[in-house]
């Protein structure tokens, strides 16, 4: 071997690389930890990336997919991908920011689990997963421990996708993409929306994401929409963006027809995240909006989380 390549695999050579690594992690961390100490993960080119709210500092932070950030921002669950003659293992794992320390949830009986999300406090994190052949809805607690289904699948019935945390961290909003459900903890059905009442001529796919307002009182809901479109190199429907009042049953369109938006999630409890591509981008972008007023935030992201409002 030669010396240059010995070197290079030293223990000199490796004591350099965690030293970098550790500065790496605390520049991340002095990055985002301003601004209320509030921070965005989200997706970029299958690795988890993180910024500040308003996107001055972004860092990867590791390779996976579908990110969901803690609710005191300190951790992020993804789903991490490892492939070996051509079979992909999905797994959930952890990773604290500030550390790098990383944890991979082997207790759970899937080699396919995503859509994690995490209760409001903290201690839990829900998620779907694939077991003998049907997609399952499951939580498990935040370090890898006491895993429980909360409503198995049955064959020839409708998958439930997208769950989400309702406020009270007691139960979990999903769907089916005929109709919105609040499940408790148990699997038994607390309430359930027809997703065609709530926007017409909209539905939702297994990628339609439900996220719940820090008040708790509305659902942001990203649809599909059949309407017709005159724009070149998309195909599919038209995505965008409503909202659902729980206790007045109100719903509101929040992005136009010309503004193709989904992966949505609340910011406070009027501004939000999301993604849009526009007739001219070659990729998506992550956007912030408050009403009318859109500031583009970080090229090329899907998939966005923001950590909570500190108490």
């Amino acid at each position: 071997m030669p010396l240059a390549k010995r070197a290079e695999s030293g223990p000199h050579c490796l004591a350099v690389k965690r030293f970098a690594f550790l500065i790496n992690l605390l520049i991340i961390t002095a990055g985002v930890t301003s601004g209320a100490d509030r921070r965005i993960a989200f997706e970029a080119n299958d690795a988890v990336q993180i910024a500040n709210l308003d996107a001055t500092v972004v860092r990867n932070l590791t390779n996976g997919i579908f990110p969901a950030i803690s609710p005191d921002g300190k951790s992020i669950v993804f789903t991490s991908v490892q492939s070996t003659d051509g079979q992909y293992v999905r797994r959930l794992s952890t990773i604290e920011i500030a550390s790098g320390v990383s944890q991979l949830f082997d207790a759970i009986p899937s080699d396919n689990s995503y859509y994690a999300t995490w209760s409001p406090d903290g201690q839990w994190i829900a998620f779907t997963l694939r077991a003998d052949g049907l997609w399952h809805l499951a939580i498990i607690k935040s370090d890898g421990t006491e895993f429980r289904f909360v409503k198995k699948g049955e064959q020839d019935k409708v998958t439930l996708y997208s769950p989400c945390w309702a406020r009270d961290g007691k139960s979990l909003f999903c769907h089916d993409m005929t109709n919105i459900y609040r499940l408790a903890l148990d699997g038994s059905v607390l309430a359930q929306w027809r997703i065609e009442q709530i926007a017409p001529n909209g539905g939702m796919s297994g990628d339609g994401r439900i996220d719940v307002s820090p008040d708790g009182q509305r659902l942001l809901l990203s649809m599909d929409m059949d309407e017709e479109y005159d724009r070149k190199n998309w195909d599919g429907p038209v995505p965008a963006l409503w909202s659902y009042d729980l206790s007045t049953a109100a719903s509101v369109r929040l992005t136009s027809k010309n503004l193709f938006a989904w992966d949505g999630c609340w910011l406070d409890d009027t501004n939000i995240l999301f993604v849009s591509q526009g007739p001219q981008d070659k990729q998506a972008a992550l956007y912030r909006a408050n009403g009318k007023i859109l500031k583009r935030l970080i090229e090329n992201a899907r998939r966005p989380t923001v950590s909570l409002l500190p108490k």
